[in-house]
């Protein structure tokens, strides 16, 4: 695939099938914007455990705005696995 076709592909997705899924592109990306600003309010620095709760966020602002779909929740559920897997497991003992 040449680079102009993929941008042509992005294009179709985003203009078609991305919005007819996730709902107003401007909408979802306020209900992320406000969800990453309240998780990220007093912190300095970001871990790979605050990206992975983050994506998780992302998932949720999408189940909020688009239409019902199952990979949303599936793939929320994933980024929380990550999150722990970044440092639940390290801090497993601690508790």
């Amino acid at each position: 695939m040449k680079a102009h076709e993929i941008l042509e592909k992005a294009a179709r997705l985003v203009k078609h099938d991305r919005a007819y899924s996730h709902g107003s592109m401007l909408e979802n990306h306020q209900n992320i914007a406000q969800l990453w600003n309240g998780y990220l309010h007093n912190i300095d620095f970001v871990t790979p455990e605050d990206v992975a709760n983050m994506m998780e966020l992302l998932k949720i602002a999408r189940r909020k705005s688009g239409l019902f779909n199952v990979d949303d929740y599936v793939d929320g559920a994933g980024y929380a696995a990550i999150a722990y897997g970044c440092t639940g497991e390290a801090n497993e003992n601690k508790s």
